[in-house]
């Protein structure tokens, strides 16, 4: 990906350049006309993709519910930790093609193509009389969900002015608090009352009708190649991502298990992935180049430390503090929300002046709450400790990953926007996949016995106080690189 930095730049840390005009601001309304997200130009295209994005993570939140059911029917538990990483290893691909095709011919042909897979995907895991099929359902739906998501993120600065991305954006993170809230619930009652395929299929028809409903404004004000030119399709770029899926597949695989013979799939693994994925991202990502580099590099920081530390807080109450799995779930109710107020309060007009400080602050409630979170194994600490320290980490990412969105957007030309946000993104789900496996890894070395969770006798107690240890100490660390690299997002002084 070429590296871009649009405008003249400051050298401090203070100031990002702003971006120049598109036509969507300059077609926008009068400044004096305070018109947002919702007002009549864009209520359609907002109210779409809002919709889309509350669709897909509504799923994203209940296939863990639904997941032991689908797994017990289809006799297929030795594959259970498969149907998550071939999601996320598909949206790579998903990802890298979706901002080629963006840069070529605008978001339209990916966001229809995404939802259209999606379905697909949805519909295959529905219907699977068989484990490996029920996986290629997931795994289609990776495809879908990264097509979709860059699509939507080129569709922001395609169609918003600039002074309505950071609330787009906001939008976009304010789509997850409902399905946080309740979507373990439906999906568990869902599964009870109707069966675990429900879950999958009764979301089929549903993301139709998002796509009815901002088609028109999309093809409207965010459909044709882009003001500066289309890029011509990078047959290299796209061998480059399907390289990079391959190999995380691979590492994900051997990393599950702790036995010699993975090491070969491990190797093989990291062989494809490291090399693929130094192409694949803008140079200077993996040593935070000031700028764009930085950029997404942080965004692959907060994912791995956030994400990981998430997964592991209800199995920690579960086996330590003897919580039913209910109560250990009610930890994780206040994030979506604490991560929406955190996304809201980026977007005002008035946090523009601060936009970077908040990325730093942003980042140090992240590594507070991560470090704060494994005191919960002390007996003397209460146990709702976790509920606190991951609202404040939640609250810390709404302030920092619609702000990277925006930041993204300025620093890209308007032929490169949709390569830019694919990386953004790419490095996101790359940052859940290594983390994942590393947590993972130290976790079953240290003691973890995730058959334990199919034996409520023997639960708690099963895993020791180190495996959680380790696990938060990994995730810690992350968050603390992250600071570091936020005081880089800046670019360097360019000439005229």
């Amino acid at each position: 990906m070429r590296e871009t930095h649009a405008g003249e730049g400051a050298g401090d840390d203070t100031a990002v350049p702003p971006p120049a005009a598109s036509p969507a601001a300059a077609a926008g309304p009068a400044p004096g006309r305070a018109e947002g997200v919702l007002s009549a130009p864009y209520r359609a295209l907002t109210l779409g993709c809002v919709s889309t994005i509350l669709l897909i993570a509504f799923e994203a939140m209940a296939v863990g519910t639904a997941m032991p059911a689908a797994a017990e029917a289809l006799d297929g538990l030795s594959g259970y930790a498969f149907a998550f990483s071939a999601f996320f290893t598909t949206s790579l691909l998903g990802m890298s093609l979706s901002g080629q095709w963006c840069d070529l011919r605008g978001p339209v042909g990916p966001v229809v193509a995404g939802i259209a897979t999606f379905s697909a995907g949805l519909l295959l895991s529905g219907t699977a009389g068989a484990m490996w099929v029920f996986v290629a359902g997931r795994a289609v739906q990776g495809i879908g969900d990264g097509l979709v998501i860059v699509a939507l993120y080129v569709a922001v600065r395609r169609a918003y002015p600039e002074r309505l991305r950071a609330a787009a954006l906001a939008a976009f993170s304010g789509a997850w608090v409902v399905p946080s809230l309740v979507g373990p619930l439906i999906a568990g009652t869902v599964t009870e009352r109707f069966g675990w395929r429900w879950v999958f299929l009764g979301v089929t028809v549903l993301v139709i009708a998002p796509l009815l409903v901002m088609l028109p404004a999309l093809r409207r004000q965010a459909s044709g190649p882009p003001e500066g030119g289309a890029a011509p399709f990078d047959r290299r770029r796209f061998s480059l991502a399907c390289a990079l899926a391959v190999g995380a597949g691979l590492v994900q695989y051997g990393g599950q298990e702790l036995r010699l013979v993975a090491l070969v799939p491990l190797a093989a693994g990291l062989v494809l992935m490291v090399p693929t994925a130094v192409r694949l991202l803008p140079r200077g990502t993996f040593l935070a180049g000031r700028g764009l580099p930085s950029v997404i590099a942080l965004r692959g920081l907060l994912s791995a430390s956030y994400l990981a530390t998430q997964t592991f807080v209800p199995l920690m109450l579960v086996t330590r503090r003897g919580l039913s799995y209910t109560e250990a779930g009610l930890a994780l109710a206040a994030s979506g929300a604490l991560w929406a107020i955190g996304s809201w309060t980026q977007a005002g007009p008035r946090a523009e002046p601060y936009r970077l400080a908040l990325v730093r602050a942003g980042t140090v409630l992240l590594a507070a709450g991560t470090a704060a979170t494994p005191l919960v194994l002390l007996d003397a600490v209460p146990v709702w400790l976790p509920a606190v320290t991951l609202g404040v980490a939640a609250f810390g990412m709404g302030l920092v990953v619609s702000t990277l969105g925006v930041l993204v957007l300025r620093l890209s030309s308007p032929e490169e926007a949709g390569g830019n946000v694919a990386s953004l993104q790419v490095c996101d789900s790359l940052g859940n996949v290594v983390m994942l496996t590393l947590v993972g890894s130290a976790f079953a070395a240290l003691g973890g016995d995730a058959s334990a969770a199919a034996r409520d006798d023997a639960l708690q107690g099963a895993v020791g106080p180190g495996a959680f240890v380790a696990v938060f100490a990994l995730t810690t660390f992350a968050a603390l690189v992250s600071i570091l690299v936020a005081g880089r997002l800046a670019p360097p002084r360019t000439a005229g």
